[in-house]
């Protein structure tokens, strides 16, 4: 019997816990066979197929109570779990009472403790299945016995790290370091583990995301095998290279990128027909001419996902060679790419698309903040730029126009929300934190992004192929409910039933919250209403675009869904695509879209975090001061307040609103004051002040600045008072005493 027929029978005569000897006498084992038995039924317990209970008993996931999943912690002590056989069932609360001797990000296997048809299931957990991360980031502090020990940067990491003598790499108390845990804690003693890097003091430029790429378990050097390839390829394209490809070298081609942009993956020419209509080119850098399937830059590719961006660098899916040398389109110089030719009417309706492997040569990279400067008809934006290309950008630009309102006419829903902007001066250590700001060159090469992404997934979706799709599914009507209840409360509707509820509801009312002190709020309970976009085989559509087919096609060097969805549209193209083929891409692509989609949220994670602490730390030096702000959320513990500058985020505690009780308003995301009737809501805006800044918890602590005078001045007041003389006696209110409290003994207490 192979370990694939016990787990078979298993769930067909597993009911109820059972030890291995019941369990052998009901499978019928034969003496010579036990030996395997146990062996494989070991395996399946040490994998979590089944769980190991006290008494040497069995039981399968999600019968008898028992669930196995992955414990995520909160850092107040308490956890959660998802069963991995059914997500859609909820989480077990594990309170800290039940924890075991799990840690943060281990699989565990958990007994439902709390009553059938409870509102709040919790469970207790009885084994650690299988350790997460055997490598932490902490700060070094040593007790008062003078032994090392590493405090987690991870929070929901419960316990101090013990280093033993030698183990420690000579780190000094507060310095950021790597360590790893060589003894997992029981119920006795706490982790014990060892410093293998030690990364420097926590204010020292590049420590902060060093310690966040650690954390994250993102590693920055590429793989020896990967680094060797990229090197063999050379710098330059290679005549066989050449050979049947369509050559685009004579279009008018550029790049449109930011300023600061560290790879050049898409490239753009628009033509004017003598019709009116357009043709608009875009290539993509043929990464995927390069990268084979199976090689060793596509392995390190593949486990990463896609790049991670960070203020001070970049972590790149490929080796500089290719992400910003061979595959980078730079100006003047001839790269390979796959494009994407759509051929329009003068309404900017496609009527034809055309795939090629073809070869461009950039005539120039330009910045969005040059482009918008000629588009905007800035002084002398134009003089910056090669005349020849002037005309074309306001051919780009009536095409744009004419795209946006196509998309917008069927529905897609434009969120335009600035994010954190980060300025580092010469030393590395944050000069200004802002707003970003978007404009039409940013959006115009946005809006030919998307209509190639389109074309593409579409042409895949015609030749029925299987292909890895960029889906976003419609949020759930229970959300939507909630939602509409609270914009309702501000005078606003979707004007839909939830279940009925379509892309263009949401961006009607966007267009009506537009430029009024409710617009960032809305559109961020709005985003915190739709569902996560991730990469799928089954193609589920784009509802936050009002698509029926979209894909990733426009940033191989960055993405790898992308790389896939390349080498995918080639065999398209060539009839590759048959028979054994399509069974192993039916067999493949599934567990490459769940990965992709698991390292895309893992990068976003690792980013946010990263910002958030150099905001945090930027704020370190301005406690005390005063700024204007907008209440961005409203929670039973406190207002979020967003600051117009710097753009950072802190919290205004309840405790800290002294005029009044305030009691909180879910559905009106506002808190009003019991005895004044004051309210502070979504979108309104403030004035704070910078009370405190907690470097450990990565949080900024703000207070009404109208709240704390009021504070300060009634303290003041009460000082003054209490250093007057006392009244005399008679004129004192008179008090009848009350009898004294005594104990058992008879003693006061």
């Amino acid at each position: 019997m192979t370990r694939d027929e016990l787990l078979r029978s298993l769930q067909a005569v597993l009911e109820r816990p059972a030890s291995a000897r019941e369990l052998q006498q009901r499978l019928h084992v034969p003496r010579d066979g036990r030996v395997t038995f146990r062996r494989h039924l070991h395996a399946l317990a040490a994998e979590g197929a089944v769980i190991a209970l006290r008494g040497h008993r069995y039981a399968l996931p999600g019968r008898a109570d028992h669930v196995i999943g992955v414990l995520q912690m909160h850092p107040d002590g308490y956890g959660f779990v998802t069963p991995d056989h059914d997500p859609a069932s909820g989480d077990l609360y594990i309170p800290r009472s039940h924890l075991h001797e799990a840690l943060h990000g281990d699989r565990v296997a958990v007994r439902q403790v709390s009553p059938r048809g409870e509102r709040r299931k919790e469970g207790r957990i009885v084994r650690v299945v299988e350790r997460g991360a055997a490598r932490i980031v902490g700060q070094v502090a040593a007790d008062v016995a003078g032994r090392v020990q590493v405090v987690p940067f991870d929070r929901r990491m419960r316990d101090r790290v013990v280093v033993p003598p030698g183990e420690s790499r000579n780190a000094a108390p507060g310095d950021m370091v790597e360590i790893e845990i060589t003894r997992w804690p029981t119920a006795t003693r706490g982790p014990v583990g060892r410093v293998i890097e030690v990364l420097g003091q926590p204010d020292a430029p590049g420590v902060d995301t060093s310690v966040i790429l650690r954390r994250h378990g993102i590693v920055e050097a590429h793989s020896p095998g990967a680094v060797a390839e990229a090197g063999w390829l050379g710098a330059e394209v290679r005549p066989q290279d050449y050979e049947g490809r369509t050559d685009f070298r004579g279009d008018l081609t550029v790049t449109i990128d930011g300023d600061d942009a560290r790879d050049f993956d898409d490239a753009v020419s628009v033509v004017r027909s003598r019709t009116g209509g357009y043709t608009l080119s875009v290539h993509i850098a043929d990464v995927s001419h390069y990268v084979k399937a199976g090689s060793a830059l596509d392995t390190d590719a593949l486990d990463r996902g896609t790049s991670v961006y960070f203020p001070d660098r970049a972590v790149h899916m490929f080796p500089a060679e290719l992400a910003t040398g061979l595959c980078s389109l730079r100006p003047g110089v001839d790269r390979l790419v796959q494009s994407c030719v759509i051929e329009m009417d003068a309404g900017g309706e496609p009527c034809r698309v055309d795939f090629h492997d073809g070869i461009i040569r950039s005539r120039a990279r330009l910045t969005y903040t040059g482009v918008n400067a000629v588009l905007t008809g800035q002084p002398g934006s134009e003089a910056a730029i090669d005349a020849a290309i002037v005309p074309m950008l306001r051919e780009m630009h009536a095409l744009f126009r004419l795209l946006r309102d196509r998309r917008r006419r069927r529905g897609s829903i434009d969120f335009d929300l600035p994010e954190a902007e980060i300025r580092l001066d010469e030393e590395g250590q944050v000069a200004a934190i802002t707003a970003s700001e978007r404009n039409d060159a940013h959006r115009l090469i946005e809006e030919f992004m998307l209509l190639a992404n389109e074309s593409v997934a579409a042409e895949l979706e015609r030749r029925e192929v299987p292909a890895i799709y960029r889906i976003h599914e419609p949020p759930d009507p229970s959300k939507v409910e909630i939602f509409d209840a609270f914009v309702a409360t501000l005078g606003y509707g979707l004007g839909a039933p939830a279940a009925a509820v379509r892309p263009r509801h949401f961006q009607q009312l966007v267009d009506r919250v537009a430029g009024t002190a409710v617009e960032r709020p809305v559109a961020f309970l709005m985003l915190r209403t739709m569902s996560q976009a991730r990469y799928d085989t089954a193609n589920a559509g784009h509802f936050g675009l009002a698509m029926p087919t979209y894909t990733h096609f426009t940033s191989p060097i960055r993405r790898y869904p992308d790389l896939v969805v390349h080498r995918l549209l080639r065999a398209v193209r060539r009839g590759e695509v048959t028979g054994a083929r399509r069974d192993a891409l039916e067999d493949e692509l599934p567990a490459v879209a769940a990965h992709a989609s698991q390292r895309e949220r893992r990068a976003a994670d690792a980013e946010r975090e990263l910002v958030q602490w150099k905001k945090v730390r930027f704020m370190a030096d301005r406690i005390g001061e005063e700024f204007d702000g907008y209440v961005t959320g409203v929670s039973a513990f406190g207002l979020f307040v967003e600051l117009v500058e710097p753009f950072v985020e802190g919290l205004v505690h309840l405790s800290t609103l002294a005029d009044d009780e305030y009691r909180y308003l879910e559905s009106a995301h506002a808190i009003h004051g019991v005895r004044s009737r004051r309210v502070y809501r979504l979108g309104d805006r403030v004035r704070v002040r910078v009370l405190r800044v907690d470097p450990d918890r990565r949080l900024i602590d703000l207070g009404l600045a109208s709240q704390i005078d009021a504070m300060l001045d009634g303290a003041s007041t009460r000082r003054r008072e209490a250093g007057r003389p006392r009244r005399p006696a008679s004129e004192r209110r008179r008090h009848t005493p009350r009898q004294p409290l005594r104990g058992r003994a008879g003693r006061r207490r």
